[in-house]
């Protein structure tokens, strides 16, 4: 019978590549990566969080007028079937728009997850378009600045778990919008006022005031009467200081609740011991419109860390509104800097390597070495062993050469129901070839191999 010619797609043009702001992972990167989920995931199971995953994509109408001028990084998606959707921006309005639709007023909840950002990306310094964020909230209905605290106290514990040394840099949103009304910008123009003065992080203050008065129009007095202001920070006690000793402030009622909020926040830092980690930063805006309190950041080679309350974000969707505060860390950033100055390096750890010889009529004891390797699998061991029939024994112990132990089968002592093991590299890095190893009963193999492996 005649078959017909299949045309085989002709391979795309130019060089393989993964879409850009996006990347592969794999081996001791992907091993890394893990290793910082787990840990966050650690900590905030250890503060009560619920885990939550929502849709990688949301309906457009849910994300739209949220994110302020970072809207436009939004990814759409094409009308399918009728609904007009974009791939979600953060894991905050969907969390939002997941405790409307549930009618859930009181949680701890905790999502690692992909977001997507049509931003220019720069992969060395952690910014992409695909990327992880992992976040920790507390929904519900408490008393003033309580789980502010705890979200602050949330981030050191990641911090320190994962050996990193940061400092949280917090500020309030009624207290900057007070100082910037005090200082004359009109109501319509906070927002993007505060958009200029959160890139005080990246740039100078001489290009944020130009910023301010030749796109967004306000006067050189006003931007330099925010000067004053947004250029100071320190710890917590002297900036409450400087805030109660200014007149026009303190006469403000925006400024007026913002400090009343950090007079509490401070003692309950010292109770939780975190108040050294924290400064008091009055450049701090965060650009995102659905922030309504205490906003915090940290940053290195930009936000590993970021968050704050968001009392109003709920209401959007519902008839009542649920406060909220929460925390996102920037899982790939955190990754570059671990990848950065860690001295160890997290690979994919393998610590015995099953093997067999034997002489002419040697038949690889393939079904041997496979249950050998069960059997240390079943003891939590990591185990590998050569994926064929017959393998040559100097292959096998090149195999094993960067590995703690080998376990050696040979028909005679299998038919004496013994092993061999054979310590390949101490914890010096040390060899001995010389060591033939010595003989261990099947029985206590696992117990054995755990001995030497401490």
């Amino acid at each position: 019978m005649a078959t017909k010619d299949v045309k085989i797609p002709a391979r795309p043009g130019g060089q393989l590549k993964t879409p850009k702001g996006t990347r592969d992972w794999v081996g001791s990167d992907l091993i890394l990566r893990d290793h910082i989920l787990q840990t966050a995931s650690e900590v905030f199971k250890r503060h009560g969080g619920t885990p939550l995953d929502t849709p990688a994509f949301e309906l457009k109408s849910i994300l739209a007028e949220k994110y302020g001028e970072d809207a436009r990084l939004m990814y759409d998606l094409a009308d399918q079937g009728g609904e007009i959707c974009s791939l979600r921006f953060d894991l905050t309005v969907p969390f939002a728009r997941w405790l409307a639709m549930n009618n859930v007023s009181q949680i701890k909840r905790y999502q690692i997850a992909k977001v997507y950002r049509r931003d220019q990306p720069a992969i060395a310094r952690g910014r992409l378009r695909e990327f992880y964020q992992c976040d920790f909230d507390i929904a519900g209905l408490y008393d003033p600045m309580i789980a502010d605290a705890e979200t602050l106290r949330v981030i050191v514990e990641v911090f320190e778990a994962l050996e990193l040394e940061v400092t949280i840099k917090i500020n309030h949103r009624r207290i900057l919008d007070g100082l910037f009304a005090v200082a004359g910008v009109p109501d319509e123009k906070i927002r993007s006022i505060s958009s200029a003065v959160d890139k005080l992080d990246k740039m100078t203050w001489a290009d944020v005031k130009k910023e301010m008065v030749d796109e967004k129009g306000i006067s050189d007095e006003v931007a330099d009467q925010i000067g004053e202001y947004v250029r100071r920070s320190g710890d917590m006690s002297e900036m409450l200081q400087f805030l109660k000793s200014d007149p026009r402030l303190c006469a403000n009622e925006n400024v007026k609740a913002g400090i009343d909020d950090m007079s509490l926040l401070i003692s309950y830092l010292e109770a939780l011991d975190v108040v050294d980690k924290v400064s008091f930063d009055l450049s701090l805006a965060r650009g995102l419109d659905y922030y309504s309190g205490l906003i915090f950041e940290s940053s290195q080679v930009g936000s590993i860390a970021a968050g704050g309350r968001y009392d109003n974000l709920v209401g959007m969707y519902a008839k009542n509104p649920i406060p909220c505060v929460g925390i996102s860390f920037g899982v790939d950033r955190i990754f570059n800097i671990l990848n950065a100055c860690r001295k160890k390096k997290l690979t994919h750890k393998v610590d015995v390597y099953v093997m067999a010889f034997g002489g002419k009529e040697f038949d690889g004891l393939l079904l041997e070495r496979m249950s050998v390797a069960r059997q240390l699998w079943n003891a939590g061991i990591s185990a590998e062993f050569a994926a064929k029939v017959k393998p040559k024994f100097d292959k096998q112990f090149k195999a094993a050469k960067n590995l703690r132990l080998a376990v050696i089968l040979g028909q005679d002592e299998l038919a004496a129901g013994q092993v061999r093991v054979k310590v390949l590299r101490d914890s010096d890095d040390e060899s001995d070839s010389k060591d033939r190893g010595h003989l261990v009963s099947r029985g206590n193999l696992v117990e054995e191999v755990k001995k030497l492996l401490i």
